[in-house]
């Protein structure tokens, strides 16, 4: 909720909280009350409701890191061999490491921009956040009238599929396979990037993870799947559930700008 003509700044006389980002305010502390929801808000988060939110850059973190570890070998290649080091770099191609980088760059500049295109007063995204305390980074999050979506753009030319093994006589699992390789790995990722969301923002507003491959090899009817409560499809099967009416339209103001503040640019 943005700022009202009817929020007034006094002192409390009890102490409280922030409905904005949970810190403690003591009694006679400055805040804002705002007489239509009877809760404060810090000075602070006072101060930046009226700013706008800077989305941040798909894949700006990994573009970064391709092109760091694309030059660094430009360079070494030079140095080691000076006469020869420009024919080298013109018949080799970089690492598949490196070139990882670049593919993964790629998937979430593609998604990025369309998710960009789809950005509105009740489709509001962030791209590029980093976890703190960690190297991980979550690539896309939209907050919609259904929920909040956490994004993971995969570009992978194989085709997803769930594989369901035991059941009966042993328990059952589920693996998501992607061409013939398992990569169940993906999943438990996406989980710990929910269960990030999830500690920041608290239990009332669904949060969904979201594998979404940009060039899988899909096919023509059906496709896509649940794992583990992590949706499995491709981005137009995505966009719809995005612009889809739900419940948690007032809230998604506030829920953007403290993903925003609480998951700041990779």
């Amino acid at each position: 909720m943005t700022s009202s003509a009817d929020d007034r700044q006094m002192k409390l006389r009890y102490a409280g909280s922030c409905r904005l980002c949970g810190v403690d305010l003591p009694a006679r502390a400055e805040a804002i009350y705002e007489p239509s929801t009877k809760t404060v808000r810090c000075v602070d988060c006072s101060t930046a409701t009226d700013e706008p939110v800077d989305s941040g850059i798909p894949g700006a973190s990994a573009r970064r890191e391709f092109e760091r570890r694309h030059v660094s070998r430009e360079a070494r290649v030079r140095s080691r061999h000076p006469r020869i080091g420009g024919f080298l770099l013109a018949a080799t191609d970089d690492p598949q490491s490196t070139r990882a980088w670049n593919t993964g760059a790629l998937g979430e500049e593609r998604l990025g921009q369309r998710l960009n295109e789809l950005s509105c007063e009740t489709v509001r995204v962030l791209h590029d956040r980093r976890i703190p305390g960690s190297r991980a980074n979550i690539d896309h999050l939209a907050v919609t009238p259904t929920g909040i979506y956490v994004i993971d753009a995969k570009r992978y030319r194989e085709r997803p599929s769930l594989r369901v093994e035991g059941g009966i006589l042993r328990p059952r699992t589920e693996k998501l396979m992607v061409g013939s390789r398992d990569r169940t790995k993906l999943v438990d990722a996406a989980l710990r990037q929910v269960d990030v969301v999830r500690d920041l923002v608290g239990g009332d507003v669904p949060i969904t993870g979201v594998l979404c491959f940009i060039e899988a090899d899909w096919p023509l009817i059906g496709g896509a799947f649940t794992i583990r409560g992590v949706d499995v499809l491709w981005p137009k099967r995505l966009y719809p559930r995005l612009k889809a009416a739900g419940a948690h339209a007032a809230e998604i103001p506030d829920l953007h700008r403290l993903l925003a503040s609480g998951l700041p640019q990779a």
